[in-house]
């Protein structure tokens, strides 16, 4: 199969021009270009949400009609939403979130890759390097609660949901994500993250894992509270691998993550399901230096990385795999030759580092 057709969602603010340049960084791709998931869109159609019915799954329709009918391969996704633009109910519009629900995209990838030259907070991280992903389950846990939260004026409730069919789909995912990467040279360990000392529903998953788990002799699994994987990520990062837990969960671990490999500029995403994906970078728009320059390109471009090593897995084209990591160790010579972002500090923006990773491309 041969790699042709990216459908590309701009996003808002600078997250556009990023997703369109990474896009062209690319050989023999066509572009389906739309703006639909542009915070300024939805706030003159304030009605949207994921729910039937709304706007925004109107303004996506020929996205997903592309993917559904195979003539998208992948969807690359720009930087989306406005702090400033929220729904009646004060909540953000968050464009990215609202189609993990309409394409089922319930396993959220978040590498954590320390590229060689960039900094780290972490002590020692330069020399034992860090490598490892959070697995965040992306349509269920207190996410599902989106839109549907009560409030009196006493008291408000969200509720927390876990199903059986997701979960032992986001577990299959992520013990085939550790052993694939064992192949790869990695320890091939999956971890269970979750508070199942506190809550009966987390203990339930736990069970779940345990049985999926039996289907991957190959790979080593272990357990840990999210309290104590937030202190060992910080002390020491290079132990973990793949780690695996509820939405809420994944959705802060995944931003410390981010900072322990320099930022959120860093850091590359991913929103997988049984059929379709979405690639983009962790961060948010940055509507403050719009047009400025000095956005960092790095997460948008690993981004795109990891969008040609997953059609590789899906449709069986090593030559998309060996794309992928020619593209990651670009990112590794440009910030190993110097390369020094404006967010580190340094003096180079937008242009600069996109040029850097594309000399070292050739």
């Amino acid at each position: 199969m041969s790699i042709q057709q990216i459908s590309v969602i701009g996003g808002g603010a600078w997250g556009t021009a990023l997703a369109q340049t990474c896009a062209r960084a690319g050989r023999d791709v066509t572009l389906w270009e739309f703006d639909a998931a542009n915070a300024e869109h939805l706030a003159e159609h304030r009605e949207s949400r994921f729910l039937p019915g709304v706007r925004l799954e109107d303004s996506v329709a020929v996205t997903r009609d592309l993917a559904a009918t195979g003539q998208a391969d992948a969807i690359l996704l720009g930087a989306c939403g406005l702090p400033s633009v929220r729904y009646p109910d004060n909540t953000e519009i968050m464009p990215q979130v609202e189609l993990r629900f309409i394409f089922d995209l319930y396993a959220g990838v978040r590498p954590a890759r320390l590229v060689r030259g960039a900094p780290s907070p972490i002590v020692g991280a330069a020399e034992r390097g860090i490598d490892f992903v959070v697995i965040r389950e992306s349509t269920e846990g207190m996410f599902a609660s989106m839109g549907k939260g009560i409030t009196t004026e006493d008291e408000a409730r969200e509720t927390l949901v876990i199903t059986r069919k997701t979960t032992q789909r986001l577990f299959d995912f992520s013990l085939r994500l550790a052993e694939r990467r064992k192949k790869r040279g990695r320890p091939g360990l999956c971890t269970c993250v979750d508070k199942a000392n506190v809550f009966k529903a987390f203990a339930w998953a736990r069970d779940i894992f345990a049985e999926r788990a039996m289907n991957f002799p190959n790979v080593k699994t272990d357990y840990m509270y999210v309290d104590a994987c937030a202190a060992q990520m910080v002390r020491r990062p290079w132990d973990f691998d793949v780690m695996v837990m509820e939405n809420m969960f994944g959705d802060i671990l995944s931003d410390l993550a981010a900072g322990i490999v320099g930022g959120l500029g860093m850091a590359p995403s991913a929103d997988v399901g049984d059929t379709h994906a979405v690639f983009q970078p962790c961060h948010g728009t940055a509507p403050d230096i719009m047009g400025q320059g000095k956005a960092n390109p790095t997460a948008m471009i690993l981004s795109a990385a990891m969008m040609l090593d997953w059609l590789a897995d899906k449709h069986d084209v090593p030559a998309a795999a060996d794309a992928a990591q020619r593209i990651e160790r670009a990112a590794d010579e440009a910030y190993s030759g110097g390369i020094n972002p404006m967010e580190f500090g340094g003096p180079h923006g937008t242009a600069a580092i996109t040029g850097a990773v594309m000399k070292a491309l050739g």
